[in-house]
């Protein structure tokens, strides 16, 4: 909390306009008061969190992996309204750390994506299963996404599926 303070007390500043302080006219104060900080404390404290998001930084790229995918989009072809329709997107581990898949979203209801529990080890390779069920309203050309969030850079990467309801 008292990093965010720090921070917030950098950010928001306002113009001194009390002549009768040491300040010079037009002089850029804190909004917040830094307590009994000095600037060198204050300045000090930044570089402490700049050096500790560093180390966080660099941390988190010693985690990261690549995958690569079988495909980056699937078509259904003709389809049917409340149809069950499914396919599965092959991810592989390109990377030397094992691939965490945190998160697999999909862009409606009607497609279901399901992720990969344990992490996949460098070279090995794991399914997304996409279900699509397609509700009555629906016709013509349906274009979904599935969005997979992961320990690679970059973190997220967009798949997608087509079908043309008839």
């Amino acid at each position: 909390m008292n990093k965010i303070t720090v921070i917030i007390g950098l950010l928001v500043i306002t113009y001194s306009c009390d002549s009768g302080s040491n300040k010079k006219s037009g002089e850029v104060v804190s909004a917040l008061a830094a307590g009994d900080q000095t600037d060198e404390e204050i300045k000090a404290e930044i570089q402490r969190i700049e050096k500790e998001e560093l180390e966080r930084l660099e941390q988190e790229k010693l985690n990261v992996t690549s995958m690569t995918f079988d495909k980056m989009e699937h078509d259904f072809g003709d389809v049917k309204p409340e149809s069950d329709n499914q396919t599965y997107f092959l991810v592989t581990n390109t990377g030397n750390k094992p691939l965490i898949i945190s998160d697999v979203t999909a862009s409606c209801g009607c497609t279901t994506p399901e992720k990969p529990e344990k992490p996949i080890l460098p070279g090995k390779s794991d399914k997304i299963l996409v279900g699509f069920h397609p509700k009555p309203e629906m016709k013509n050309e349906i274009r979904k996404t599935v969005t997979v969030t992961a320990n690679t850079e970059p973190k997220v990467v967009t798949l997608e599926i087509r079908a043309f309801v008839k």
